[in-house]
């Protein structure tokens, strides 16, 4: 087993609504393509199930008031060079929402092949 940690990380998080189209398509799965194409290390798509945004209507999932624009968020986790890339490739996608950037450490933990395009950093075996 190997680990790697890295210090120089960013988790973005980009906060669209269900119903946002890009070309056809489901942005939030747009998005994600985009990502997937830069070699982004990952990126998972969370759905709300209530809330609100800067026009402060509520979205739900309640069966009472169901909503069909509930809050989406896209995270993802990379080195700070490619998700600077990354706002850039995705933000002209964006018609209304927003984009959170905050420093994180990652520890990457798995076999030599999978942890090897991140043995930059200091690597440690375990």
């Amino acid at each position: 087993m190997v680990e790697v940690e890295h210090w120089n990380t960013l988790r973005l998080r980009i906060y669209i609504g269900e119903s946002d189209r890009f070309d056809g398509k489901p942005l939030y799965k747009a998005i994600v393509e985009r990502l997937r194409e830069m070699g982004i290390a990952g990126a998972t798509v969370y759905r709300g199930i209530y809330g609100f945004g800067k026009k402060s209507k509520l979205h739900s999932a309640d069966v009472m008031r169901l909503s069909t624009d509930l809050p989406v968020i896209i995270e993802a986790v990379d080195r700070g060079y490619k998700i600077e890339k990354a706002i850039n490739e995705v933000k002209p996608m964006i018609r209304d929402g927003m984009i959170t950037v905050e420093p994180t450490i990652v520890v990457w933990v798995g076999s030599k092949e999978e942890v090897s395009k991140f043995e930059e950093d200091a690597v440690r075996e375990l």
